[in-house]
């Protein structure tokens, strides 16, 4: 069984083939940790592995424990794990351990996201019960760990058994004490239409972390950090990883005071929840992951298949997305059923899927400063409305999808002019504008109700297949009107609750129609989201240089699958740079391909290249969103970009020559993931260009160990690659 419970020595060893953690009953009831790291042998118990028996100082001094999930209250004076203040306003209760239960299978979290197991016997499940006496709580911490995979799944469950309220001042997800600081820190930052910026760093003395307060997880920041050893490369070496299935207000904190704690959960600097007898708080679910000699890879290879098969929605978990056209940067606000119809006749010849009518098609939304809330259609626009609209498109052999923005709300609209108190701000003071519109209070049921029921009637008066939810906006004034004074700490957390609650009924009744995240691009990309959307929109940054960077960092935890990558006319609207149609099709493959222009305006010559990149796609479509991904190591990052997707059927490979440099010897791209044994048909995708060379160094009969050692060969500065921005992609057969 993959949880253990060593009676004698009270310790609980959770252990696959990949890793093992152990976890102890202290003398006092206290929870210790022993052990996280590489796969231990069951049955047997380590008491050498433990800090907490090996000195006599780690016995006495409580700031030196290792502590499995640290109240701070009792001499521990490291950054804690969960603070809870009882009536008479002291913060000093240690729930000790009273009782524990370990079962086949994977409980839901009630109103989150959280991963979840088809069959019991897919997962095994520790729930360790702690108790306070004083005060009556009740803290169960929950452990999953799947069979096959090197993860562990965390949450707790905060449980008012008293006869007086509590407040939780502080509730993380999961805390980890390492043996060691020798460890690198990889996380992200970034802003609007520059997400995901990697950041590597060494862990130091005090703090290092990263939060939001925003409301919403952010284009600054990502609920996920990895540490890796110094020595740790792409394929080799030891690492781990958390990441929360949470889309509100994060932290992840790091306190190194002679060996390191991590945490990561909801940010404690904007929450606190009142718990009434007999109520109870759960955390957002966390994730462990570690690898001992995989490498990065190895972290990322494990949060793909995790996220992709155990936290995806079963429909949408393997089914092949459609080509879309957005008619976005190729209309704006600016346009009418004739020119959609006409754009969408075009992406049909091109052999495009679906096409989406984004923002601008309802009330009177000429501009961004109107109607946000306002959810019937513009006849101006659109005469025969969505309905109408929507039968001509599907009438044409394509499907219909729209854009819309739920959660907000604009002040020049009908909505705000009947409930201007759905708005959230404080009463009496002004409210901060962002993008000429306010945020709804989704913290109000009355407000959720009211939107399944306008969202619902919407997706149900038109053949919709495809809904694109964005968010444009982070909270301000954080204040809800249906909390008294002495629950405004829990807004924030109500807010994405309600959010949730939202998602999950309309995807409920709509099970068929594609979700697709969005919050300005990357604001809201995040675990949690892809519970209810399979797949987000990454960022408004389209340029295809840029979107190497940001879907490289982006797959360090998320798998292709999980995001939307578009081809965009040239000069791109974001960045002014222009690319070759060829290349941002080869950085667009490697997601779930769309483009965002206006085929009208297309040349008879950039037709048939889209058709040949369209065309091309298709025939690779479900290696392209679901293949295995793997960033390959180049020479030199600055000049090159190279990617791998594998499936059983095939594998696939993306080299990107970014900047052109003059006498540049031949790259060498060594590839991962084949059998040494084998031999490999290499091919090149022709109608996207290419250089003769290649094809003659590289095309034919290849073995597997050959490709892995001493992979492919590349010319990078003959004639007709000369410039920037130039792409090839291989296609590898057994």
């Amino acid at each position: 069984m993959p949880i253990d419970f060593n009676q004698e020595t009270k310790e609980f060893h959770l252990h696959n083939e990949f890793l093992s953690c152990l976890i102890k009953v202290l003398d006092d009831g206290s929870i210790g940790q022993v052990y996280c790291g590489a796969p231990l042998m069951p049955s047997r118990s380590y008491p050498f592995l433990s800090l907490l028996a090996s000195h006599a100082s780690f016995r006495r001094d409580r700031t030196l424990i290792p502590f499995e999930y640290p109240s701070g209250a009792r001499g521990d004076y490291r950054v804690c794990a969960f603070a809870v203040q009882e009536a008479d306003g002291s913060m000093a209760m240690d729930p000790v351990y009273h009782s524990h239960v370990i079962y086949e299978g994977k409980p839901l979290i009630p109103r989150l996201p959280s991963l979840y197991a088809e069959q019991d016997y897919e997962a095994q499940t520790l729930e360790l019960k702690l108790f306070d006496a004083v005060s009556g709580l009740s803290l169960i911490l929950y452990y999953t760990i799947y069979a096959g995979a090197p993860v562990i799944a965390r949450h707790s469950r905060f449980i008012n058994a008293g006869e007086k309220p509590l407040v939780l001042r502080k509730a993380m997800s999961l805390s980890l004490d390492l043996p060691d600081d020798n460890w690198q820190l990889m996380s992200v930052t970034g802003a609007w239409a520059h997400e995901f910026q990697l950041i590597e760093e060494r862990i130091s003395a005090g703090f290092q972390g990263i939060r939001s307060n925003r409301g919403n997880s952010g284009h600054q920041q990502n609920p996920f950090l990895i540490l890796k050893r110094p020595f740790t490369s792409e394929f080799l070496g030891e690492a781990l990883g958390v990441s929360l299935l949470y889309s509100g207000n994060f932290a992840i904190a790091v306190e190194n005071y002679r060996s390191p704690r991590v945490q990561i959960g909801i940010n404690d600097e904007t929450f606190s929840w009142k718990l009434e007898e007999g109520a109870s708080f759960d955390t957002p679910e966390a994730l462990l992951v570690y690898t001992k000699s995989g490498g990065i890879n190895g972290i990322s290879q494990a949060f793909h298949a995790v996220y992709q098969e155990k936290l995806v929605r079963k429909t949408w978990r393997h089914k092949e997305r459609p080509v879309l056209l957005n008619n976005w940067e190729g209309t704006y606000f600016n346009f009418t059923e004739e020119k959609l119809l006409a754009m969408a006749s075009v992406a049909k010849e091109l052999g495009i899927e679906l096409f989406v009518l984004d923002d601008g098609w309802f009330g009177q939304r000429d501009s961004d400063d109107s109607s946000l809330g306002d959810w019937f259609v513009d006849t101006r626009k659109l005469p025969s409305g969505i309905a109408g609209l929507a039968k001509k498109i599907t009438a044409m052999g394509l499907q219909f999808g729209l854009w819309i923005e739920p959660e907000m709300i604009s002040r020049k609209s009908r909505l705000f002019e009947t409930h201007p108190d759905w708005a959230v701000g404080v009463p009496g003071r002004s409210r901060t504008e962002q993008r000429n519109q306010y945020v709804l209070d989704m913290s109000r049921q009355e407000i959720v109700d009211y939107m399944v029921t306008v969202i619902a009637n919407l997706i149900s008066s038109a053949p919709i297949s495809y809904i694109k939810w964005d968010m444009n906006r982070s909270i301000t004034e954080p204040f809800s009107i249906a909390l008294p004074p002495d629950r405004q700490g829990e807004f924030f957390h109500r807010y994405i609750l309600g959010v949730y609650e939202l998602y999950d009924r309309l995807t409920t009744l709509f099970p068929d129609v594609l979700f697709e995240s969005c919050a300005g691009g990357g604001g809201r990309f995040d675990a949690g989201m892809l519970a209810f959307a399979p797949q987000a929109w990454l960022s408004d940054n389209t340029d295809a240089l840029e979107r190497l960077r940001i879907q490289s960092v982006a797959s360090l935890v998320y798998p292709q699958s999980s995001w939307g990558s578009h081809v965009s006319a040239v000069p791109n609207h974001q960045t002014g740079r222009s690319t070759s149609l060829n290349f941002r099709a080869m950085v667009a493959f490697f997601g779930n391909l769309g483009f965002e222009l206006d085929p009208t305006t297309l040349s008879p010559e950039e037709k048939k290249q889209v058709a040949a990149c369209i065309e091309f796609y298709k025939a690779h479509r479900k290696t392209f969103q679901y293949g295995q991904f793997f960033r390959l190591s180049v020479a030199n990052p600055s000049l090159y970009a190279a990617w791998q997707v594998s499936s059983e059927e095939e594998t696939l490979v993306g080299f990107y020559k970014l900047l052109a440099q003059a006498n540049c010897p031949p790259v060498r791209l060594r590839l991962t993931n084949l059998n040494g044994s084998y031999l490999y048909d290499v091919s090149i995708w022709e109608q996207g260009g290419f250089e003769a060379q290649d094809k003659t160094f590289n095309c034919g009969s290849r073995g597997g160990d050959e490709l892995m050692s001493g992979g492919l060969l590349l010319d990078t500065t003959s004639v007709t690659k000369q410039g920037d921005f130039f792409g090839e992609i291989f296609i590898i057969k057994r």
